[in-house]
This record gives C-alpha cells, structure tokens and sequence, in this order.
C-alpha cells in the first residue's frame, strides 16, 4: 500500500474517531471564563487529590527498570497514547533531559551507556557527556490496569519537552532547545524526531526532521484532513508555524515550513501585554494566511524574528497542543494582561495547505483568557477528553492543577498535585477513554487516573 493512501486511510479513522465530539467549543457558547472548585479527596498518599469516585496508581517512577536493561529517565513530559495489539495501550513519553548525570536512561555515572548501539544515539557527546533526553515507551493494559512492559524508544536527544501524535501511529518528540554542536555537543539541536507506536522494545534510528525547522519546539498537531503539521515555539515572542509535508505522512521526505500571519493585521502581537493598546477580543475568529519561511535550519537562530518581521504574529510560550474534530487548540503559557496564559483554537480552511486558501481563509480565535491565577495559572500541556472538554496541565509558581474547560469556557479544578510543586505534564487519554495519564514531572512520576468519567459529560 502506498504511503499516501496509507495516510488517507488513517486519516478517515481518526476524523471518525473524533465525529462524536460535536460539542467543541462552539464560540458562540463561551463567556467570561469562571473557575469551580469542587472539593477533591485529599489522597492519603500525598500525591494527586481528586474528586470523589475516582482513583489512580503510580504505573512508572524515574529509576525504575526497563525491559530493555535501561531505566526509566526523568522528568517525563509530554505524551501521546495509541491503540496496541490485543487491545494494549502503547503510551509514547518524552523526557525534557539534557546532560545531567542520573537523569537519562543509563542509570548513576551514566554507567549503562556502553550497552547501547552508538549508530543509535543521535549525540553521544564524543563518549563524554552524551545527551540523555530521548522518550521511553510504556505498554499498558488498561483492563488490568497494569504496566506490561517500559523500555526506551529513542536515545540521544536534548530536552524532549512535548510534541504530538500522528493519524499514521507515530509520536512527533519536540526539542526544547538550540544547542549547538561544538565542544560538548556534537551535533546541533532543536529538531523534531519521529518515533514510531511499537509494543515490542526498539530503539527508533534518530533521523532529525530538518525541513520543519531549527528552533525552540514545544508542541505539534496533525490535521489528518490534509497533513498539514502545526507547531508551537516556547518563545515570549515565538510564532505559530505549520509544515506541509512534500508527501502527506512521510515528514522525513521535507517539505514547507510557514509562519501564521492574522489577515490585515501584520506582526500582530496576540499576548495582549500592553496596557492602553487594542487587545485581541476573545471568541472574534481573525481570519489567518501563511508566509513562507526559509533558511529553517536557522544557524542564527532568527526564524522568529525573520518571521515577524516579514508579518507573522507573535505569541508568548506557545506549548501544549492538540487536534479534535477539525480544530487545533493550543495555550500559550505567558500570554494576557496578567500573564496567566492562554488557550487559543484554529479552524483550518477547508483548502488547507493549498491554492485555494484565500476562497476560505482558516481563522484563529482566542478561547480563554482569564488573567486571574486563581483560574489558571499558566495553562501547558493539554488534550481533549473522550466528551468534550480540554483538559489542561498548569505549569505556573504553588499548587499545580489538572483542569477541565468546557465548551462554555468555564475551568474545573480536577485534580491537585499535592507531593510537590512540580507541574504536571502530558495528560492524554488511553484510546478505549477508560484511562487518563498524566506526569508528575519533577518527582518523575507517571499516573494513571480511572473513575466515572460519564459524570462529566454533561
């Protein structure tokens, strides 16, 4: 079967998989965004609080053995879930490591690092100090709810923060960095590298998708309607990007790489910081058009600065985002008056990607914006749940929260780090709905939530 119509078939899937999703975020049901705390049960365990009827265990901690010899690395980040054979969960997770000791795969003085392939790490650091960011995988059988088996998936990277799936079953990991090669490293970062779903223990060859461009990356999401890739940078004045594969489905075979530009409103700036200026209003969908960028292995590391200045608008720390049913949402983690963040949704044009984009132009609409940390405090990581609402990882200074937003706008708290003050990462849901996981990511924990998620749908 060719890749194209591979990529089609997966495509037809997932738009399927997501129809059931009707109630998204309908601009015109949104308000002034409210915050309801409901009371949680305080965990005697100290972990994670959460409301009454549902529950969670620890599945992996940092330290712990591999089935592949390895263990499991720190500060896990960002993740995708994907459907496995014999109905397993392949749970893809990225780790934001860099060079510290301890903190990769390879255990205390990075001492197992001799039982690995070198042809598949991407930077050994010349044997000396090699990267030790990467993503792990995890098969979980959510009928038992237990871990089948952990191992590492690929090796050699820097500061995995997030990324996103793929309708063809593939994990995009995002470097949250710009290193440069030189005495310690031996190869430049701030790529994205593509890491197939797999139940059985591999390493991924490292390939570095360099046409979808060198620089700060957090997040992408695939429209599965046309291919197109979008990107978020973790940038306070980083833009928004979107890749056009030269092949739909095969992003190592290059293609376009572009920048968001808000129609008759160039360089706009979205973060809404100055005071007395003409803020962007929420729930007005500005329609959008894209510039091409080039140069995007950008030595100098100017892709945001060449973008703006060529008219592209400016975001502050866009990090998680995700596709539903024909919408990207993303949060931009500095943005607002206050600084509390954002969450932002983009309606692709149904000639996306091609000639005929002007016909119908995408538009982009800011969702929420509450500039109050008692609503959010610094929105990250983020996915939609099985009924609709997003659920949003914080990643701001005190408590940290899981939140629900529903399609009104309104935030519910749902869960409370209680162990530390670490932000919570990653949250994604199990393909069967059955299953939320989520990191604890300085206490390099991995959770995995289960209760009566049909009480929430309403």
């Amino acid at each position: 079967m060719s890749s194209r119509r591979y990529f089609l078939r997966q495509a037809g899937a997932v738009s399927l998989g997501f129809a059931g999703l009707h109630r998204l975020f309908d601009p015109l049901l949104a308000a002034e965004s409210r915050r309801y705390n409901p009371s949680l049960t305080p965990d005697p365990r100290q972990i994670l609080d959460l409301p009454p009827g549902f529950s969670y265990q620890v599945i992996s901690r940092a330290g712990d053995p591999m089935a592949d010899g390895f263990v499991v690395p720190a500060r896990p980040d960002g993740m995708a879930a994907f459907p496995g054979p014999g109905g397993l969960t392949i749970l893809l997770r990225n780790h934001e490591t860099a060079l510290t000791p301890g903190e990769g795969a390879y255990g205390a003085g990075n001492a197992r690092f001799s039982q690995i392939d070198p042809a598949l790490v991407y930077d050994a650091g010349f044997g000396a100090k090699p990267s030790l960011g990467g993503t792990s995988t995890l098969v979980f059988d959510t009928r038992t709810q237990t871990v089948v088996r952990e191992y590492l998936s690929l090796a050699g990277t820097q500061r995995n923060c997030a990324g996103g799936p793929t309708p063809w079953n593939s994990w995009i990991t995002c470097e949250e960095t710009v290193e440069r090669a030189g005495d310690v490293n031996e190869k430049d970062h701030g790529y994205n590298f593509e890491v197939p779903a797999s139940a059985t223990p591999r390493l991924t060859p490292p390939v570095p998708l360099k046409a979808m461009g060198r620089f700060n990356h957090e997040a992408i999401a695939v429209d599965p309607a046309s291919g197109v890739v979008y990107q978020t940078e973790d940038r306070h004045d980083g833009l928004i990007y979107r890749f056009i594969p030269t092949e739909p489905g095969r992003l190592d075979r290059g293609g376009r790489l572009q920048a968001l530009v808000v129609v008759d409103q160039p360089s706009l700036d979205t973060r809404n910081w100055e005071e007395g200026g003409a803020p962007v209003q929420r729930n007005a969908p500005m329609a959008v058009r894209w510039i091409d960028l080039d140069n995007v292995e950008a030595p100098e590391d100017d892709l945001r600065t060449r973008g703006s200045a060529a008219g592209a608008a400016r975001f502050a720390r866009g990090e998680g985002m995700w596709y539903a049913s024909g919408t990207v949402y993303f949060a931009c983690t500095n943005g607002g008056r206050e600084k509390k963040g954002q969450i932002w949704k983009y309606v692709p044009s149904p000639f996306e990607g091609t000639h005929r984009e002007p016909e119908q132009p995408a538009t982009l609409a800011l969702f929420v914006e509450p500039n109050d940390g008692s609503i959010i405090e610094n929105a990250d990581n983020l996915t939609v749940a099985p009924w609709g609402d997003l659920v949003v990882c914080e990643d701001g200074p005190g408590s940290q929260h899981l939140l629900r937003i529903t399609p009104a706008g309104d935030v519910i708290r749902f869960a409370t780090n209680v162990a530390s003050e670490s932000e919570l990462a990653g949250s994604v849901f199990s393909p069967d709905g059955s299953t939320l996981f989520v990191n604890v990511q300085t206490d390099g924990l991995t959770l995995a939530i289960t209760g009566p998620w049909a009480t929430l749908a309403v």
